[in-house]
This record gives structure tokens, C-alpha cells and sequence, in this order.
């Protein structure tokens, strides 16, 4: 059994309390948008889910790179649970995203280029699973599984960009020199958003650690070492 470090449960318990902190600061802090109403405030963690789950597949697909220019099995521990925190952090996004379009789009999805590159990605980084799973040596399963997430982390700046490059009805959060689609937030709104933001890759970090440590686990558990 490995010792669980006591820096992850100091990790643990900052993440506790940042998240009861943003959770406090936007529902009684950040002001009730105009046209929107109080659904608005979905925003916050909807767009930080998003940014957390993006952030977990790019370093899935450089720990890939790690794993196949080194070698080492434990480039394979951290794409494994990159990916599988990312999809966690997507699938609220998607779920999020979902509770804030019903009432302003009067329908729980739209074919819009966002939600479609979202739910492609997600599908994706659901068949590195597949493919892991169809795979019996670790060397093996390591090495395609890095090809697999360096080929896959493209989807990324495809899915963040998709509502810059096509014609959408998809709120832009941030959009230089404004624009129809763009979301204008006050200063307020903004502080809110960036401290959302820093505590969901709080989130993520600590998902990611123990994730981490349970892959490590699992391995020792299989080839019986110490």
C-alpha cells in the first residue's frame, strides 16, 4: 500500500475549501445577469469544467510524448489519469452546459459547432479506453495509448476555437473587440470567473494526483512489486 503524502492531504483540503469559496462567492456575490436571469451562474463552473477538462487532454497527450521518447511506464500512469479526470471535467461541461441552454435556448441541446467538437472530443477520449483495454502487454498498451493521445490532443484547440472559425449561436466568453456572440461580463462577473477558473485547476490537480497514485497502485498490485 502507498502511503498517502501528506502534502495531497493538505491538496485535499485546500480544495475543499476554495470550492465551498467559489461556490459561496457566485451564488451570493456575483450579480444576477439582466437578460439571462439566475441561470446565468452556470457559467461559472460550466466554462471552468470546460477549461479543466481541455488543460487534463493536453497534458495527456505530453505525457504521451514523455512516454515514447523515455520509455518509462510512468508517462503511461499520467496520460491514463489525465485522461480519464479530462473526461470527468468534459462531461460536466456538457451536463452544465446543458442546465444553462434549456431556458435561454428553450431546448436541452443544439447541433452547434461547440457542443458538436465537445461531444466528438468526449467520444474520442472515451475510445482511448477501448483501445487500452484491447491491449495485454503494459509495454504495448503504453505505446499506442501515447500515439493515441498526442493524435487526439488536436481536438482540443479544435473544440475552443470552433465557435471562432463558424458561425454559432454559442456565447464567445472572451472575444476581442466584441462581437454578436460575445458575453460581456462586469468586473465583478470577471473576478468571479478567474477565481473559478484557478480553483476548478485546483480540482483538477487533485483528481489528477490521486488518479495518479491509483494507477501507480494498480501496477504494483499486478507485477507484485514493492
Amino acid at each position: 500500500m502507498i502511503n498517502k503524502p501528506k502534502l495531497l492531504t493538505v491538496f485535499d483540503i485546500l480544495t475543499a475549501l476554495t470550492l465551498l469559496g467559489a461556490l459561496a462567492l457566485i451564488l451570493f456575490w456575483t450579480p444576477v445577469e439582466i437578460t439571462m436571469g439566475p441561470v446565468q451562474k452556470v457559467f461559472y463552473f460550466h466554462v471552468s469544467a470546460a477549461w479543466a477538462g481541455m488543460l487534463a487532454f493536453v497534458a495527456a497527450g505530453a505525457a504521451g510524448a514523455g512516454y515514447l521518447i523515455t520509455r518509462k511506464l510512468h508517462w503511461d500512469w499520467v496520460s491514463l489519469s489525465a485522461v480519464e479526470v479530462g473526461l470527468v471535467f468534459g462531461l460536466i461541461a456538457i451536463l452544465s452546459g446543458m442546465i444553462w441552454a434549456q431556458p435561454i435556448w428553450n431546448t436541452w441541446w443544439v447541433w452547434e459547432p461547440r457542443l458538436t467538437t465537445t461531444a466528438i472530443m468526449e467520444l474520442i477520449y472515451l475510445a482511448y479506453f477501448i483501445l487500452r483495454s484491447s491491449l495485454e502487454t503494459p509495454e504495448k498498451r503504453a505505446r499506442l495509448s501515447a500515439v493515441f493521445a498526442i493524435i487526439s490532443v488536436i481536438t482540443v484547440p479544435l473544440t475552443f476555437f470552433s465557435i471562432r472559425l463558424f458561425r454559432t449561436i454559442h456565447p464567445v466568453v472572451i472575444a476581442p473587440g466584441g462581437g454578436d456572440s460575445a458575453f460581456s461580463m462586469t468586473p465583478c462577473m470577471l473576478r468571479a470567473f478567474l477565481i473559478s477558473l484557478g480553483v476548478f485547476t485546483i480540482l483538477l490537480v487533485d483528481l489528477f494526483w490521486h488518479r495518479y497514485r491509483l494507477a501507480k497502485l494498480n501496477y504494483k498490485n499486478q507485477t507484485g512489486e514493492n
